[in-house]
């Protein structure tokens, strides 16, 4: 069975030792940053950064609120990404946790393109054309261990387990949210295995905190490809 996250950003204090722990495990290096005038640091998602805890202040009911995000792959049930890439070697879906990996082999592939797929705005390039995100640290699931940013939160903002069990989780999570903020909902729960819960307005935390489906979605070549999948297996078949 699959598994799946809960982040319930109700219960996330910015305390970023989700981000930490992820850099950590994956042994990857820290990025020099400047001052922007937020804590938010660095300023977005990167080759060497698969985790971003974002900030967003502002005024809320009429009120001053910090209101935070600890974005990262959403690890889709039908991944465009995957799709779009065509390539099994580089992009697939892990068959055992629902992961959605990427190797190396995706150097060479038309990473714009790949990238423009993801309705989150997560994959990201490095110099060699390399893409990069988070992989659920599927070396720790398959030993049966949590995921590096869900052993290290504090608050019980992050949370793992079977898609199942995390989804009556996440329901739970929502009625109790509700008590505090009548607005709050689960981001395409029916869609991801990286469910979000939020108290206000996803539109206020981040662009792309629910699937854009108007610049973003999947591409021609890859919808192509999905509407000839069946006619291949016929021929495969008939072979």
């Amino acid at each position: 069975m699959s598994k799946s996250f809960l982040v319930d950003t109700t219960l996330c204090t910015a305390c970023r030792g989700c981000q930490v722990a992820c850099k950590q495990w994956h042994d990857l290096p820290a990025e020099e940053t400047t001052n922007r005038g937020t804590y938010q640091n660095p300023a977005d998602l990167s080759f060497d950064t698969y985790k971003l805890v974002r900030m967003t202040e502002g005024v809320v009911d009429d009120r001053l609120r910090w209101l935070f995000f600890p974005d990262q792959c959403r690890h889709c049930l039908e991944p465009p990404c995957q799709d779009t890439a065509g390539e099994p070697s580089a992009i697939f879906t892990n068959a055992s946790t629902g992961a959605v990996i990427y190797t190396a082999n995706t150097r060479g592939l038309n990473a714009g393109e790949i990238r423009q797929s993801c309705p989150y705005d997560i994959p990201r390039q490095a110099k060699d054309g390399t893409l990069a995100k988070c992989d659920m640290c599927s070396d720790r699931v398959e030993n049966g261990l949590e995921p590096a940013c869900v052993k290290v939160c504090p608050t019980g903002a992050m949370n793992f387990g079977e898609r199942e069990d995390i989804l009556k989780l996440a329901q739970k999570h929502l009625a109790a949210a509700q008590q505090k903020f009548p607005k709050a909902t689960l981001l395409d729960p029916d869609d991801v295995r990286v469910v979000f819960l939020v108290g206000f307005d996803p539109g206020l935390y981040h662009e792309y905190a629910v699937a854009s489906a108007t610049e973003y979605g999947i591409s021609r070549h890859a919808a192509l490809r999905k509407m000839l999948r069946p006619f291949a297996g016929m021929v495969s078949h008939l072979g």
